[in-house]
C-alpha cells in the first residue's frame, strides 16, 4: 500500500528555521506532484508548496520567500525547507502526494494521499 511518512517538526524561535521530509513508498508506478500543506488550529487545511515531476513550483503567498519545496525523485522524497520563521506558521504539516499507483490489477490515479502530518510550533 502506498504510504506518506513525514519527519522534522519540531519547537523553534521565531527567525529560526526547520526542514521538513516526506518519503512516499509502496506500489508506486509514477509521481505526478507533492506537496505541503498546513493547518493551524481553528483554521482550515491550506497549501502551503507544491512540486511537480517536472519541477515547477508554488507557493502560498505567506511563505513565498521564506520557505523553499525540494524533491530527490530517486528517494520519492519531497522536502520543505522552513526559514525566518513566524509564530503564525505553528501549525501541523501534512504532506501530499498526487501519483499513479498499481492496484494490483490496473494502474490508478489518485491525489488525495496524506501522511500523518508532523507539528511545528514557533514560540513567540
Amino acid at each position: 500500500q502506498v504510504q506518506l511518512v513525514e519527519s522534522g517538526g519540531g519547537l523553534v524561535q521565531p527567525g529560526g528555521s526547520l526542514r521538513l521530509s516526506c518519503t512516499a513508498s509502496g506500489g508506486i508506478f509514477s509521481i505526478n506532484a507533492m506537496g505541503w500543506y498546513r493547518q493551524a488550529p481553528g483554521k482550515q487545511r491550506d497549501l502551503v508548496a507544491v512540486i511537480t515531476s517536472g519541477g515547477t513550483t508554488n507557493y502560498a503567498d505567506s511563505v513565498k520567500g521564506r520557505f523553499t519545496i525540494s524533491s530527490d525523485n530517486a528517494k520519492n522524497t519531497v522536502y520543505l525547507q522552513l526559514n525566518s520563521l513566524k509564530p503564525e506558521d505553528t501549525a501541523v504539516y501534512y504532506c501530499n502526494a498526487d501519483l499513479k499507483y498499481f492496484s494490483g490489477t490496473y494502474y490508478s490515479d489518485r491525489n488525495d494521499f496524506w501522511g500523518q502530518g508532523t507539528q511545528v510550533t514557533v514560540s513567540s
